[in-house]
């Protein structure tokens, strides 16, 4: 991997060795000291040349690793885009221009004496980071347009978040270096009027990172050990911070008695609560950021009011400090006007894309919401009021049951806020502490998880008459040979709007996963509308087990594709067991006679108690070897064994007992059963050994009997033929997890198992939009195959993975 990278990036892999070095020579990468800063740093009072030395130490190891990894990021892209020349000169011209336009804007606030930028004079900056900014906006010139707003916007607002609250140079010549990559892009690299129109997903995106910035920048303020930015004030009202000792010292030595009673109150708090209750602001609009990327309505109405009341909160402020006549118009522009701005901008975003935000929580999910967090109120409300009052003695001074009445609203209140109210007393002791400062906690906790799983929480709702449809379009067009597999219980359904084409698909994660191909002529067309339709409900499509054919599709649309299955399918024409390719079915047909067992068709809903009893007792004993609940999505169980049309072929001997069990799915063709597909397969633990064997042969000949074109033995997920091809990464990753769960659910047995039959292969894709997505859609479909996976199980399958890549490192030649 490391030789891979210095071949794709030599340019960068060369300055980062050089930069670690120098810095590990000089020391800095500890702690830059101020001798070794005045001398290779930029400000006001350096030399010319430093600008160019600045480039090759950082400020501090947080500055070390945040460049590497921005320079990681960027530079590969970078030289395989512009080449190692170009690159290097972006590179070059980004800091040097930055650095100058930052300093620049100093010396300008310095004449026109704004504090905040009469503060960095004097101050010097170093790190590669000015260069890095202004490569990697530049870079954005040679992006798709998704990815190019993208990384633009959230390039700009990280860098002016920091600029803005942090304050110091290096945030400033960031942000001046980003401005010179935008200029530079323009100039030179901008490769044509080439407009593409936002899309409905892209623009939820973009007003989310918008919103989650106005939330971060505080934060970023208040985590600051020095904050210095002109907006540093701001953090206080967007998240509150605990008061310092001096400041408590301070107000108690003076005559605030109650002020002072409130403020040690305040330092009561433990750590741990006192920074998510001070961070719940900004938190709430983080939740409310994951809401509109999702579309929903309720947190676009939530933004809104929040937006509303801050631009108020600061307007007032904004009013208050006007009357002091030593605040300069730039400074009261700046630092409070800019806070009362940002809120009225993200207003006017949120006015003028009010239609994009549209899904809406059904009923049943708003009342369900509000009836939980009613509940979660009244039992932490008597928890505290009458716990409290059991351990009263554990507060100072001792309260009654009337005070703990009054001050249960303040429990709920950050520890910044408690000015805003009078408190008579203070927790000491355990109990009373936790319920003192953790009462709130919890409740928060809870709303801001409830208001997360709504934005995540998927509604999607289909009826029978949908249902029915959609078999009525299988059955007239067929499809795949998993088509069958859309008509099973927990799939939903969306039609083309002439109602010809249909996709079954199942949410899972906010991924909505299809079953296999789309059913009806208009495989395009209905994947674009299929597309459209999860992008107005903030879902992702992803296109699961579909063939050669829709693959090729969607491809023309941009979307990826990799392969998942194999697909093993018996022509039964020609079919004959003959030659020594068929031996070890010939033994199983051979062995099966002489131990008088027969192969017997039945539905399993119209079989015998005694039979039916059999399978449910096999299914039973197969699940609990494995240890690991059953497999569902593309795998069909017991249930699906009595869906209509289903086949079961059994292996029964002369005393009625099942050894074995296969299930067999119709496959239609213009309202013709054309083909059969293999679904449900079990055998008794000490039954026949051959029985699998035995019953799919007995199914090929009887089925060819009956006029079948073809059987499928179903795809094997995770298990491929090797073609020669050289795969991806992607498709490296899917191989290796296929051998870590090998000993778990053996897709790869299964795979060579089929191969007795002389199959011929198909390969079975996943096509997805967006790459960005696939961890999210890799999360989707482990929880659409094992939707019941306990705790316990899933340590038991992790430590079975765990165990099985151990042996492989230890024997990388070892196969099974």
């Amino acid at each position: 991997m490391i030789a891979r990278l210095f071949r794709a990036a030599p340019l960068t892999c060369a300055f980062l060795i050089v930069f670690w070095t120098v810095g590990a020579l000089t020391g800095a990468i500890a702690d830059a000291s101020d001798d070794l800063l005045a001398l290779t740093g930029f400000g006001t009072g350096s030399p010319l040349w430093t600008v160019l030395s600045s480039a090759l130490w950082s400020m501090d190891l947080l500055g070390y690793a945040a460049t590497t990894v921005l320079l990681l990021v960027a530079g590969p892209l970078a030289e395989r885009s512009f080449g190692a020349a170009r690159t290097a000169a972006i590179f070059l011209a980004t800091h040097v221009l930055g650095s100058f336009l930052g300093l620049g804007l100093v010396l300008i606030g310095r004449d026109l004496h704004f504090d905040w930028l009469e503060s960095l004079v004097g101050e010097v900056a170093a790190g590669p980071s000015i260069g890095g900014v202004g490569l990697v906006l530049a870079l954005t010139f040679r992006m798709p347009p998704l990815w190019r707003r993208r990384v633009r916007l959230m390039m700009i607002l990280s860098v002016l978040v920091l600029t803005l609250w942090s304050g110091w140079l290096e945030d400033l010549l960031r942000l001046s270096g980003g401005v010179a990559g935008l200029l530079i892009g323009v100039l030179f690299l901008k490769s044509g009027p080439v407009q593409k129109a936002r899309s409905l997903q892209e623009t939820r995106v973009l007003v989310a990172l918008l919103l989650a910035a106005s939330a971060l920048g505080p934060v970023v303020s208040m985590m600051s050990p020095y904050p210095n930015g002109p907006l540093w004030w701001f953090a206080d009202v967007v998240a509150v911070a605990q008061p310092s000792q001096e400041d408590v010292d301070a107000v108690c030595s003076s005559d605030a008695v109650e002020l002072c009673r409130t403020m040690v109150v305040q330092l009561s708090y433990g750590r741990f609560p006192a920074l998510v209750m001070s961070l719940l602001p900004a938190l709430l609009l983080l939740v409310l950021a994951e809401g509109l990327r999702r579309g929903r309505r309720f947190a676009w109405r939530s933004a809104l009011v929040f937006n509303v009341a801050f631009a108020a909160f600061i307007g007032s402020y904004v009013v208050y400090v006007a009357q002091f006549p030593d605040a300069s118009l730039l400074e009261l522009s700046v630092s409070f006007g800019v806070p009362m701005l940002a809120p009225l901008a993200i207003i006017v975003v949120l006015l003028l894309t009010r239609k994009h935000f549209d899904v809406r929580l059904p009923r049943h999910a708003v009342v369900k919401f509000w009836r939980f967090t009613a509940i979660s109120v009244a039992l932490l409300s008597a928890l505290y009021v009458f716990g409290g009052y059991l351990v009263r003695d554990q507060f100072t001074p001792e309260p009654g049951f009337g005070a703990l009445l009054a001050d249960l609203p303040t429990r709920f209140l950050p520890p910044g806020y408690l000015d805003l109210v009078p408190l008579q007393f203070s927790a000491e002791g355990f109990v009373g502490a936790l319920l003192f400062e953790y009462t709130g906690v919890v409740f928060w906790l809870i709303v801001l998880a409830g208001l997360l799983m709504a934005s995540w929480r998927t509604w999607p709702s289909s009826c029978e008459e949908a249902a029915t449809h959609a078999r009525e379009l299988m059955q007239r067009h067929g499809g795949s040979s998993l088509s069958y597999m859309t008509t099973w219980r927990g799939n939903q359904y969306w039609f083309t709007p002439d109602g010809e084409t249909a996709i079954a698909y199942r949410v899972v994660a906010t991924i909505a996963l299809t079953v296999g191909d789309p059913i009806g002529p208009a495989r395009v067309d209905a994947v674009r509308g299929f597309a459209e339709f999860c992008a107005q409900n903030g879902w992702t499509p992803c296109l699961y087990s579909v063939g050669a054919e829709t693959r090729a599709a969607v491809e023309s649309l941009g979307w990826s594709a990799v392969q998942v299955a194999e697909d093993t399918m018996i022509e039964l024409d020609q079919l004959s067991f003959t030659g020594k390719k068929w031996q070890d079915v010939r033994t199983a047909l051979n062995k099966a006679a002489k131990a008088g067992i027969t192969a017997e068709w039945c539905t399993y809903a119209d079989a015998p108690y005694a039979i039916t009893d059999q399978i449910r007792s096999i299914s039973a004993e197969w699940v609990a070897d494995k240890g690991l609940p059953e497999m569902g999505f593309t795998l069909g169980g017991l249930e699906e064994l009595a869906g209509d049309g289903v086949r079961c072929l059994l292996a029964v001997d002369g005393d009625r007992t099942v050894h074995g069990i296969t299930s067999w799915l119709p496959v239609y063709a213009d309202g013709e059963v054309v083909g059969w597909t293999l679904d449900f397969m079990r055998r008794r633990t000490h039954g026949f050994r051959g029985s699998m064997e035995f019953l799919i042969a007995s199914a090929a000949q009887q089925l060819q009997a009956e006029g079948a074109r073809f059987l499928s033995l179903s795809g094997a997920p995770l298990a491929r033929l090797d073609r020669g091809e050289r795969p991806r990464a992607l498709q490296r990753v899917l191989d290796f997890t296929g051998q870590v769960l090998e000993p778990v659910y053996g897709f790869r047995s299964l795979f060579a198992f089929k191969a007795k039959f002389q199959p011929t292969y198909q390969p079975m894709f996943m096509a997805y939009p967006d790459s960005a997505a696939l961890p999210r859609i890799a999360n989707a479909v482990s929880r659409a195959y094992l939707p019941h996976l306990n705790a316990r199980q899933g340590l038991r399958l992790a430590s079975k993975m765990i165990i099985r890549t151990r042996e492989r490192v230890a024997t990388p030649g070892r196969t099974r």
